[in-house]
């Protein structure tokens, strides 16, 4: 096994060349905002968990019960072992939410990429993908029998470029994209979007794991301003702000069996873990009673972005590109010795010569952190 290794060890050499090489760093999270790493206590501005349910004492003690009533695991795959209750409830909550039919679980965010998309872009299908949008998305397409092309980010004119060059080529068109990106906090022009796939026939798909909780009155990006966005698929993540694990897609109830039959990450996956499904029911029962709290996550992304006179922030998310590698990991050591995480993010995340500061928003998160942080921006970095 010795070229293996020297196989690896090659690879590695190369990306700390490049000062790209990621390694995992024991951290232990707390209440609130906080983490442990390395004996020290810091503010975290790098969790996706907005709203901070993965620490609320309502979302533990359901995660508790449902361990206590139905176990530790689910054993199998839901279609060998039949399909637990708490699933079907899980479900049924998030159509509610989302204003669809239906809704599937999946186990993360990851696999109801890989799974959903191939179901729907068959070998004469075609599908079309945002060039910034997740890279979960881009390997559902790949895995995709069909053809896979990318829109320039966000752009309308691009899409409908493509669209009436290719569409009559294809007996179905898949458009999908991200709600909310990840890396730039901006979100998709959904309702112009969902307009321009009607007019071509093209199924629109948004992925709204930065999306559902926080934005859209907490229903994600696709109910951003007056009235729905013409999505009629809607996946996200249980990952971020609702503060547990798996994913979901919602949709119409054809989509949706037609996924719980033909998905191959849900068909020969085993079922999540009940304690994720009590905690997630929870967190949904917060997130329709309590308007103030899932708003504030962008209101702290908002005060950032006035103290660096920036454009408003869109979403939870903020980034401060600083352009080169080096640059970005010295500002996160800076950030780091004052008490703050903030995650350096570097390619192939993000495009080469973007490396940059990503902040993430959280409803714990002080005010006199985040007037702190913006001075040593302007003072050590900017």
């Amino acid at each position: 096994m010795r070229s293996l290794d020297a196989f690896a060890a090659g690879k590695l050499a190369e990306l700390d060349q490049r000062h790209q090489r990621r390694t995992l760093v024991p951290t232990a999270r707390l209440d609130g905002a906080w983490l442990e790493r390395g004996g020290r206590r810091l503010v975290s501005f790098s969790c996706n968990d907005y709203l901070n349910f993965a620490s609320h004492p309502q979302v533990k003690a359901a995660a508790i019960r449902a361990v206590e009533q139905h176990g530790a695991g689910a054993g199998a795959s839901r279609l060998v072992t039949g399909n637990h209750p708490l699933i079907e409830e899980l479900e049924a909550r998030l159509a509610r939410l989302k204003g669809t039919e239906a809704a599937c679980v999946f186990g993360s965010g990851y696999l109801a990429n890989l799974g959903i998309i191939p179901v729907l872009v068959g070998r004469d299908g075609l599908v079309i993908v945002d060039e910034l949008a997740h890279n979960c998305i881009n390997a559902g397409a790949q895995m995709a029998p069909g053809r896979a092309l990318t829109f320039r980010h966000n752009d309308l004119s691009h899409l409908r470029e493509i669209l009436a060059a290719e569409r009559g080529n294809y007996t179905h068109v898949l458009v999908v994209t991200d709600g909310v990106f990840s890396m730039d906090g901006d979100l998709a022009p959904l309702k112009a979007m969902g307009e321009l796939c009607a007019e071509y026939d093209a199924w629109l798909m948004s992925d709204d794991a930065h999306g559902i909780g926080v934005i859209g009155g907490g229903r994600g990006s696709v109910h951003v301003g007056e009235g729905a966005a013409a999505v009629p698929l809607q996946m996200g993540t249980l990952s971020k702000a609702i503060g547990s694990y798996g994913a979901y897609l919602c949709a119409s109830k054809p989509v949706i069996d037609l996924m719980k039959t033909r998905s191959r990450t849900l068909v020969y996956s085993t079922g999540l873990p009940p304690a994720a499904i009590g905690a997630a029911i929870e967190a949904l029962n917060i997130i329709e009673s309590e308007p103030e709290l899932i708003a504030r996550p962008v209101e702290k992304a908002r005060r950032f972005t006035r103290a660096l006179n920036m454009a408003p922030a869109e979403s939870p998310i903020v980034p401060i590109i600083l352009g080169a590698e080096t640059r970005a990991l010295e500002a996160q050591r800076v950030l780091a010795e004052a008490g703050y995480l903030v995650s350096a993010i570097r390619p192939p995340t993000v495009p080469a010569g973007t490396s940059r500061l990503r902040f993430a928003f959280s409803a714990a998160i002080e005010d006199a952190d985040i007037d702190a942080v913006a001075a040593l921006l302007r003072e050590k970095i900017l």
